[in-house]
């Protein structure tokens, strides 16, 4: 907990809570602010989504950013977060929402939920942030990193606007991981941010997203590809891992 101390233990031993709220146990103990009250009829195997990944991604676009109507967007990595980043950016009006990920299987629900194009580094022999320059001419508005690598963070700054281009680091760091980048990249205008939990406020806005989901706002199901029971927990990684899924609910 937050104190230092816990409140499990496993055969007489004591064990940890995971990010302080061991959310894979049947029962757990979090502190009082960790906890936000939601619509009771709001079903908890789609609005749980809300606990992370979608309200991350989405308000990336929405409260970091700050996406406006008719801009160029780039998004990179197109898995569940990445994809709540797509839908961020349709809900604001964005006319241009570009999907990058190397697995093209993405590219067809990315689409669904409001990309215009979506293209694969690997089908180029020049950089990303090159191929990005040439189809918008001047670079985009907006850039989202949603993967968590120090190449794809620099490469995502780099395919903004120089002189006025946001690109927003979505994606966890590798632990101690540095980063290294021209300066000019900066020098010219362009905005570096980092986005955790969509910049929303937990407990006000989870019940307040739920509230929107449960009127229809946005479409937490098209993010949901797989159920399973919690037994098969070890199946949901590994369809993660290997790029088959984008969001499978886990249930007791």
């Amino acid at each position: 907990m937050m104190d230092g101390t816990s409140r499990f233990t496993c055969k007489g031993k004591q064990i940890h809570h995971y990010i302080t709220t061991s959310t894979f146990t049947e029962y757990t103990v979090v502190h009082e602010t960790a906890v936000a009250k939601i619509d009771a009829v709001a079903p908890l195997e789609k609005v749980c989504l809300i606990g992370c990944g979608f309200s991350t991604g989405y308000g990336a676009a929405i409260n970091t950013a700050k996406v406006e109507r008719g801009s160029t967007c780039a998004v990179f990595g197109l898995g569940g977060v990445g994809l709540s980043v797509v839908m961020g950016c349709k809900a604001v009006g964005a006319s241009r929402i570009i999907g990058v990920d190397i697995n093209k299987d993405k590219f067809a629900k990315a689409k669904e939920l409001g990309a215009t194009e979506c293209i694969n580094p690997q089908d180029f022999k020049k950089p990303i942030e090159e191929v990005l320059m040439e189809l918008t001419g001047t670079g985009v508005d907006y850039s989202f990193e949603v993967i968590g690598r120090i190449d794809t963070m620099t490469a995502a700054l780099a395919s903004c606007n120089k002189s006025y281009g946001t690109s927003v680091i979505v994606g966890v760091p590798p632990s101690l991981s540095q980063i290294s980048y021209n300066p000019m990249m900066l020098f010219t205008g362009r905005t570096w941010k980092g986005s955790i939990f969509g910049g929303w406020k937990s407990k006000d806005s989870v019940p307040k997203l739920v509230a929107d989901y449960m009127g229809k706002k946005f479409n937490l199901d098209a993010l949901i590809t797989h159920t399973l029971p919690f037994d098969k927990i070890n199946e949901g990684f590994e369809l993660l891992r290997t790029g088959k899924s984008i969001r499978t609910v886990l249930k007791y």
